[in-house]
C-alpha cells in the first residue's frame, strides 16, 4: 500500500490526496500557486474547504463575502498560518497579493456555514512531549470553529527528534478515550535537502510502512500509528489535516510506549 504522494511546486491549482487515489474516507488536499495579481476560482458543490496559506497573501472572495488580507509568512517557519473557511456549495476566488502557496485542504459536508477566517493572531500554539520528542504545535483550524469534518493544525520539529510520539493512532469510534478522523501530512523542511522519516502501522500489521519525506511530499493515514522523525540537523514543518464525523485531539497512544512519557 502506498500511501506517499508528491507535490512540485509549480504555478496553478493541483489536485494531490482525492477520494480517487487515496483510501481515505473524508480528508483531501489540493494545492495552489499564484503569482501577484493571480486569480482562481473553485467551485466544488458538495465540499467544505479550509484554505491554509502557507507563504504569501491573498484576497478570498465570493458571493456577500470577502476577506481582503489572509496570509502572514515568507516562509512556514515564520510562525503559526492563517486560514479560511468556505462553506458547503460556496464558490470562491483567490486573488494573489504577492507570490503565494496555499494547501485547499476538503472534506465532504452535509451542514452549510458561512464563510470564516482565522487571524495568526487567534490560533493557540502549545508545546507538546518533552526531551528527544519535544515540539511545537499550532491548532490551525481548531474544532471549536463551525465545521462538518474538517480539523487542522501544523507542527515544527527539529534536529532528530521525533513528532506524533508516543505512537498515537485515532481509526476506532470509542469516544471519549478515540475517534476515527483520516490524516493527511505535508511536509517541509528549512534547507532544501531536509529529510525525515514517516511511519505508519497497525497492531495487526496489515499496514507497516516507512518513508522517507522530503519537502513537497504528502502522507496519508487511513489508520494506526504515525510517529515522524526529522534528520539531525534540520528542521521539519509538517500540516496536519485530520476530517471525520467527531473533530479534536480524540487519539489514544500505543500502550507499550506510553511510559516514555512518565520517566
Amino acid at each position: 500500500m502506498d500511501l506517499k504522494k508528491t507535490y512540485t511546486e509549480k504555478k496553478g491549482y493541483e489536485r494531490v490526496v482525492t477520494a480517487r487515489n487515496s483510501p481515505l474516507v473524508y480528508a483531501e488536499c489540493d494545492m495552489l500557486k499564484l503569482d501577484a495579481g493571480e486569480t482562481y476560482t473553485v467551485d466544488e458543490s458538495g465540499k467544505e474547504f479550509v484554505l491554509v496559506v502557507l507563504y504569501g497573501k491573498c484576497e478570498v472572495f465570493g458571493n456577500n463575502f470577502c476577506f481582503a488580507e489572509v496570509g502572514c509568512r515568507e516562509t512556514v517557519f515564520d510562525g503559526a498560518a492563517e486560514s479560511v473557511y468556505i462553506g458547503k456549495d460556496t464558490p470562491f476566488t483567490v486573488r494573489a497579493t504577492s507570490t503565494v502557496k496555499i494547501a485547499v485542504c476538503k472534506a465532504p459536508a452535509e451542514k452549510q456555514y458561512a464563510p470564516y477566517q482565522i487571524k495568526q493572531s487567534g490560533v493557540v500554539k502549545k508545546i507538546f512531549g518533552k526531551g528527544s520528542f519535544v515540539r511545537e504545535v499550532a491548532f490551525t483550524f481548531p474544532e471549536t470553529g463551525n465545521a462538518n469534518h474538517l480539523y487542522i493544525g501544523e507542527f515544527w520539529v527539529e534536529d532528530g527528534k521525533w513528532g506524533s510520539y508516543p505512537p498515537h493512532k485515532h481509526d476506532v469510534d470509542d469516544l471519549p478515550r478515540e475517534g476515527a478522523l483520516d490524516e493527511i501530512y505535508y511536509y517541509e523542511f528549512d534547507k532544501p535537502q531536509g529529510f525525515g522519516f514517516q511511519a505508519v502501522y497497525t497492531e495487526e500489521k496489515d499496514i507497516n510502512e516507512v518513508y522517507k519525506v522530503e519537502n513537497g511530499d504528502f502522507v496519508v493515514i487511513p489508520k494506526g500509528y504515525h510517529p515522524f522523525t526529522v534528520a539531525p540537523g534540520y528542521k521539519n514543518y509538517c500540516l496536519w489535516i485530520m476530517a471525520g464525523k467527531e473533530r479534536g485531539l480524540l487519539s489514544s497512544s500505543e500502550e507499550c510506549h506510553k511510559w516514555v512519557v512518565t520517566k
